[in-house]
């Protein structure tokens, strides 16, 4: 039988495309340089092909390497989930799990689900990561994280979805805005005053989607790269904006003096979800996490006066 890959040496190889760097990628991975690289060495001959290009300045990923180094982040995901089944089976509900949640919903839940996940699942040790979209979903395929918390719509092929909560979006502006109590309608606003968060934010997306010009001509083309920078802009009235219905029940809104929220009609709507792999040995974690989300957002979601 012709000799396979393994599964260290596939990790080796990842670790040096995320790094494109021996030395890092050997620390990585906790072992030496030489040990890495003759670890990537012997895998190029298992499979009969280059993988890494070698300079003295660079290293690179040939064509067969980046292919393989795509297939193997999913091996490697499928290993951590088979390595955690045993213990999912005898326990469930212990141990580590690592959740990814965007930058629009961590500030105004996380407080809140910790507890939550304290009293629900106390052997349950919750690591919670900030991070946006794009970045969660590529860490959740790659078995960097066990689960997701994100908003729809967002690509989220082959991956298991759980949708929690219908979330509408809130038209925020400065009081002293004349359009304020003039505005019902998405349609009646100012494209050109539209203030929002740089690409990658997927509630920029979410904002822009209710829009008739959509992402053409006619937006502010002033962007924030942080929900409080964007409140700063509309609280200098640069601009409107729109922030998600937990956003405005928390205060966020409030705690920038002179700032006001409304709903409009046909206003933009996000949808929450819980994310996994489908492979994932975490569903029992999984279906009381969602219970536990959706829970938190019924209670604290209801609906604000128009000017809180």
């Amino acid at each position: 039988m012709a000799a396979l890959p393994s599964l260290r040496q596939l990790s080796y190889l990842v670790a040096l495309a995320d790094t494109l760097h021996f030395t890092e990628a050997a620390k990585r991975c906790f072992v030496t340089q030489s040990t890495l690289s003759g670890g990537i060495i012997e895998l190029e001959r298992v499979l009969g092909g280059v993988l890494v290009e070698r300079t003295r300045q660079h290293v690179r990923l040939t064509p067969l390497g980046e292919k393989v180094v795509a297939r193997a982040k999913l091996m490697l995901a499928d290993a951590h989930d088979l390595q955690r089944l045993s213990r999912e089976l005898g326990e469930p509900l212990t141990g580590d799990l690592h959740l990814g949640v965007i930058p629009t919903i961590a500030p105004f839940i996380l407080s809140a689900l910790l507890q939550a996940v304290r009293q629900d699942m106390p052997k349950l040790n919750l690591h919670l990561h900030e991070l946006q979209s794009q970045t969660a979903v590529e860490q959740l395929t790659d078995g960097r994280l066990d689960m997701v918390l994100l908003a729809l719509p967002f690509a989220t092929e082959g991956l298991y979805v759980e949708a929690l909560y219908p979330e509408p979006l809130y038209w925020v502006t400065h009081q002293d805005d004349p359009l304020y109590a003039q505005i019902q309608h998405m349609d009646d606003l100012p494209l050109e005053r539209m203030l929002l968060l740089e690409e990658g934010h997927c509630l920029r997306d979410h904002a822009l989607s209710a829009c008739p010009l959509g992402d053409q001509a006619g937006i502010s083309g002033l962007e924030a790269s942080s929900l409080p920078t964007l409140m700063q802009m509309v609280h200098a009235q640069l601009g409107y904006t729109f922030l998600p219905e937990m956003a405005v029940n928390s205060g966020f809104v409030k705690a920038h003096a002179g700032l006001v929220a409304k709903p409009l009609i046909d206003a933009p709507v996000r949808t929450l979800a819980l994310l996994a792999r489908k492979s994932s040995t975490q569903m029992a974690e999984f279906e009381r996490l969602s219970a536990l989300v959706r829970s938190l957002l019924k209670n604290t979601n209801a609906p604000p006066q128009p000017n809180a």
